[in-house]
């Protein structure tokens, strides 16, 4: 009723429902037989006049004024927006923020570790290399002050349950067993293969080399990740404030099956603060290079080359905003201190690993596969990995985690395996096919 009585309001100011309805009809076709690439699915979806108009409103706040826009190879474009119209400073307690150029302190770095092209038994492997952004393939990039921001559209809203949930993730319940990692589940259908710290522990960051994959999706609503998570509150309350980041494939929110690099952020355990990317107000971005949410290129191949994205986040011993770095050295931004609770102070566990969504479509375990799509057991050029784990500590200093925990809820499923070395310091090869024999 509340919708209808806006409606009201719009018509008796002059307001009319052509634009609407035109847009309405010229995007029927896609509304109606919604299909992802490479997916047998395909999801019908009625769109009313209003739904729309409600859904266009949210994009146009959501996609700033650009100062150049890029076309990707992939599809995608991209918006070089000023860096002062950034969606983050549209965030209530960021009305007034002065945005931190840099940090005021990198952390401080571990012992230094090989970093040639080797394989975690020390032997020398088929190269070991970044991986980038698909945009950057064209050679434009965005102007000095501009930040890039991948553009929203319509039809990426309308893949999504509903506006509400469009960018969130699902609320996650914590396990009942005490020695699990609180805040994984097996509820909702998310299923993981994760490492993690002894809860209670004062943690101000952390850093791993995950190597990039193309895993197979079933179903559009079903993703795989690949992340860090930082985290602080009550795992089993209303008040985890959670810190995200890796790399994800998502048919659901991004319309197709490559791997991105994607963030994530939220304070009341998934409930209504936080979204991927900037897709809500929150994360703010100093890079003109990086785009959150845009594709990575190259990925790993099975028995081939490798292609790997390190991520490091770490909380700014000065002013408390929480950094992030792609890369040897590119800084990408920072969540502000101001949008968190617990976070405010320090966190009190880290996890690394993967995470799939398992909707058991056809009455059976989702054959969507998480990192390669293989078991831990294949190791180097078939499982996918995180190597050289590391934690940031209260005098901003790196150091390689020791006494690590592990979990996987269905090792048939999916499975982990963790180990050390001088070379990859501590380490996991974790994933899986899914759907197979042992696994239905």
């Amino acid at each position: 009723m509340r919708d209808m009585g806006v409606v009201g309001r719009k018509r008796a100011a002059g307001f009319s429902p052509l634009p609407a309805l035109l847009l309405l009809l010229l995007l029927l076709p896609i509304f109606f037989a919604s299909v992802a690439s490479g997916l047998n699915y395909t999801k019908y979806r009625p769109v009313s006049s209003l739904r729309l108009e409600r859904i266009q409103r949210h994009v146009d706040k959501i996609n700033k004024p650009a100062v150049l826009t890029i076309e990707s190879p992939d599809g995608d474009t991209i918006d070089c927006v000023h860096k002062r119209k950034q969606p983050a400073l549209d965030h209530p307690l960021l009305k007034n923020h002065k945005i931190q150029r840099r940090p005021s302190e990198m952390p401080k770095a571990a012992r230094k570790v090989r970093r040639d092209a080797v394989g975690e038994d020390g032997n020398n492997k088929e190269a070991v290399r970044g991986a980038w952004q698909m945009w950057h393939q064209n050679g434009t990039r965005c102007p000095k002050g501009t930040v890039p921001i991948r553009r929203t559209a319509v039809h990426d809203v309308l893949r999504a349950k509903s506006l509400f949930h469009f960018g969130k993730k699902q609320r996650r319940l914590p396990l009942t067993t005490s020695t699990a990692a609180p805040d994984v589940v097996s509820g909702n259908g998310h299923e993981h293969a994760i490492a993690y710290t002894g809860a209670s522990q004062e943690v101000y960051g952390a850093k791993a080399t995950i190597n990039v994959w193309e895993p197979s999706i079933q179903v559009v609503n079903e993703f795989s990740l690949s992340q860090i998570w930082i985290l602080s509150g009550s795992f089993d309350g209303s008040d985890l404030n959670s810190i995200e980041a890796g790399w994800q494939v998502s048919p659901e929110l991004y319309g197709d099956s490559r791997p991105r690099l994607f963030t994530y952020w939220t304070t009341d355990s998934y409930q209504a603060t936080g979204c991927y990317n900037l897709l809500c107000s929150g994360f703010v971005q100093t890079n003109s290079r990086v785009a959150i949410g845009a594709a990575i290129s190259p990925v790993s191949s099975y028995s081939s080359s490798q292609y790997d994205i390190t991520v490091l986040i770490w909380k700014d011993p000065k002013l408390g905003n929480w950094w992030m770095r792609f890369g040897d050295n590119t800084l990408v931004g920072y969540w502000p201190a101001e949008i968190f609770t617990h976070l405010a102070d320090h966190a009190t566990m880290v996890e690394w690993g993967g995470e799939v969504v398992n909707t058991r479509a056809n009455g059976e375990h989702t054959s969507t596969q998480m990192g390669s799509g293989h078991f831990a057991n294949e190791g180097f050029g078939k499982a996918s990995y995180f190597r050289n784990l590391e934690i940031v500590d209260a005098d901003n200093s790196l150091s390689s985690v020791q006494g690590i925990s592990t979990l996987a809820e269905n090792t048939n499923c999916y499975n982990i395996k963790s180990s050390n070395n001088n070379q990859w310091g501590t380490y996991f090869y974790y994933g899986g096919p899914g759907n197979n024999p042992q696994c239905s």
